[in-house]
């Protein structure tokens, strides 16, 4: 039996859900550890700024943040970043280096399988 959310964010309780369902429909592990991580307590989760994304990110690259994406430092990089949530200077700096931002729930739609997504935490 599937234990039940105990998180607040009703959104955040439909990603999860959805991530949930998209990794057993689709053998994708990915989804499912970024529900995991989804699911932590607000403290165990740490930001990621955009400088950091620029250090450990390919060009061309597919990155999913379980969490939040924050503006500090530069991005040089086009990178495709989906986060559950984005300040507005970071992903002003993300487009503005060329690259995109999704939620998380328009990258499941677009790589089902998971293949090609890199985890950021």
């Amino acid at each position: 039996m599937a234990r039940p959310p105990i998180k607040g964010n009703p959104e955040l309780v439909r990603v999860i859900r959805e991530l949930r369902t998209a990794a057993r429909a689709h053998d994708a592990p990915v989804w499912a550890s970024v529900a995991d991580r989804l699911e932590r307590a607000r403290h165990q989760t740490a930001a990621v700024n955009v400088g950091q994304l620029d250090r450990i990110a390919a060009a061309d690259q597919t990155l999913v943040v379980p969490g939040k994406v924050l503006a500090e430092g530069e991005l040089s990089k086009k990178v495709t970043v989906a986060a559950f949530s984005y300040s507005s200077t970071a992903r002003a700096k993300i487009q503005a280096a060329g690259g995109s931002t999704l939620t998380i729930h328009d990258l499941v739609h677009a790589h089902p399988d998971g293949a090609g997504v890199r985890i950021v935490a």
